[in-house]
């Protein structure tokens, strides 16, 4: 199915193509079920796709448990897209989605989700892992390695050798997570860094690769990421983490991530750890179904990327530093005012989008822009209390949008539900304007005005032309309640009426422009008409 998908779609991935289709036998990769049992018993099972259905012999009761026991003939595949042997890069062994995997069982019932190309959702569970290897090769993955000292690594340093012949076991454990994934390879160079009070960042990279001062660089600022990420967002609960060259892009694993090798630029490679090494807090931790709602692993990642690298790496720091994922929403929205039927709501399942494109803006930049919109919404103190909050509560329990929203209705004491229906649900457009700003009787009114079909509270910033400058906001009467911080808060709008208008505290001879949200905080559509100036 993904060779079918990946080739009949509008706009095939290049990097997979026709790809699949041309692996010989010998490279292609397979899973083959050779026995499943439950608790000594032989099972019936049918496969279907990529899925395997199995027929219990004994139900399981609620707090019961069952032990399966699966043997598997399995092919590694030639790389084609993030795991596989051989690589460009030169990597032996990218080893992930290696195993036949267990389908999510939750509040919604079954995900026998058929692979397409896009993610996965998995119980939680404890991983104990012993790979049987060559000598030759040093392995870094997910998991606590156990038996360091029996190999003689001290903890991979290759120093001493105390397992004798051509093999080697290596044994590891991790509990808590819903994947287990892991790379070889006889070149691997490992180092690693302590964060204090945090886990040990290990580095596994090819001695041949291009750029090894992009990995020697890194030590630095994985200390700030980890500590940042605790701060804003939750502590990483895992004891370790590697940052692991697997070749082809960059891919999330709980406790590890896949990289290409040393990048081009510095800033790039560094973005894409971050990027990757965030997925374990959304994909990993908190384990949204992102095969359902992409956006909620991809679009939190990316927030949480633009957060970081504002604040750490960029010598400008923005107030806003979101504005690029305002720039691609700008940029759909004009591919949709050409291409109909293009724009499509961002909570349709992953694997069902039309295009490509359309997947990749949803998931990323808009996903992004729900989390900063909400911000925007609630405001500072609420938002950054719900992000650890949400983190905290929904760790390990696979939470979906509503149980975000519901942490942030508490942070905030508002009504939230119409903004994810909005955003998530619809293709409506925000586009809010100064519509006049006239006087009667005597006093300065201005009228703002909803051109759009979209709903949102309305900050704007009235600039005096002695430079002080006020911010002020308008918020819905539906969310009963209003954002707490600088703003000067005037009453609630109803969304139903087209116009609001309200006196201004100063005279229009003292103003020198109104700009409603100059920012970019709220995705309107049309800013042409956001700006008043007094000319």
């Amino acid at each position: 199915m993904m060779d079918v998908r990946s080739r009949s779609i509008v706009d095939p991935d290049r990097r997979v193509g026709s790809r699949i289709e041309a692996l010989k036998e010998t490279e292609i990769g397979y899973h083959k079920i050779e026995s499943l049992m439950q608790d000594g018993e032989a099972l019936d099972y049918e496969l279907i796709g990529t899925v395997v259905k199995v027929k219990l012999k004994n139900p399981i009761q609620p707090g019961a448990t069952s032990t399966f026991d699966m043997a598997f003939n399995s092919q590694v595949p030639v790389q084609i897209r993030r795991s596989g042997r051989n690589n460009s890069e030169g990597i032996d062994y990218t080893m992930t989605q290696w195993y036949p995997k267990m389908a999510e069982y939750d509040r919604y019932g079954w995900h026998p989700d058929q692979y397409i190309g896009r993610e996965f959702i998995a119980p939680y569970g404890t991983f104990d892992v012993t790979i049987n290897i060559h000598k030759d090769y040093t392995i870094g993955g997910t998991g606590n390695l156990q038996n360091a000292e029996q190999l003689g690594y001290g903890y991979f340093d290759g120093k001493v050798e105390k397992q004798k012949g051509k093999m080697r076991q290596w044994h590891f454990t991790a509990e808590n997570v819903h994947d287990f994934g892991w790379a070889a390879d006889k070149d691997y160079v490992h180092t690693s860094v302590k964060v204090p009070n945090g886990p040990m960042v290990h580095f596994f990279y090819s001695s041949k690769t291009a750029n090894i001062e992009n990995w020697e660089k890194m030590p630095e600022y994985v200390i700030k990421y980890f500590q940042f990420m605790e701060e804003k967002f939750g502590k990483y609960p895992y004891a370790q983490f590697s940052l692991i060259q697997g070749g082809d892009g960059g891919m999330e694993y709980p406790m590890c991530t896949m990289m290409l090798g040393g990048g081009k630029s510095f800033k790039g490679f560094l973005g894409l750890f971050v990027h990757e090494a965030t997925h374990n807090w959304y994909y990993g931790i908190l384990g949204s179904n992102e095969n359902r709602y992409p956006w909620m692993d991809e679009g939190f990642t990316s927030f949480a990327e633009e957060e970081f690298m504002n604040a750490h790496f960029e010598e400008e720091k923005r107030v806003n530093p979101h504005v690029g994922a305002y720039g691609s929403y700008m940029y759909l929205l004009g591919i949709a005012d050409t291409v109909p039927g293009f724009h499509e709501p961002m909570n349709i399942a992953g694997d069902f989008f039309k295009t490509n494109k359309m997947y990749s803006l949803t998931a990323y930049p808009l996903g992004q822009l729900f989390v900063n919109q909400t911000r925007y919404i609630v405001g500072e103190e609420a938002f950054w209390n719900g992000m650890t909050t949400y983190f905290d509560t929904w760790k390990f329990k696979h939470p979906d949008y509503h149980d975000f929203i519901r942490i942030m209705e508490v942070e905030s004491g508002m009504e939230l539900d119409w903004f994810p229906q909005m955003w998530l649900n619809t293709t409506r457009r925000i586009d809010y304007s100064i519509k006049q700003l006239k006087e009667v009787d005597g006093k300065p009114m201005l009228v703002l005005e909803n051109l759009g079909d979209f709903m949102m509270p309305v900050d704007f910033y009235i600039t005096l032309k002695n430079g002080e400058v006020t911010e002020y906001t308008v918020p819905l009467l539906m969310q009963y309640g209003a954002k707490k911080g600088p703003a000067n808060v005037y009453p609630a709008w109803p969304w139903v009426e087209p116009t609001y208008e309200f006196e201004l505290p100063m005279s229009i001879d003292e103003i020198e422009r109104i700009d409603i949200d100059p920012l970019r905080m709220m995705c309107d559509s049309k800013i042409d008409n956001n700006t008043w100036k007094n000319e």
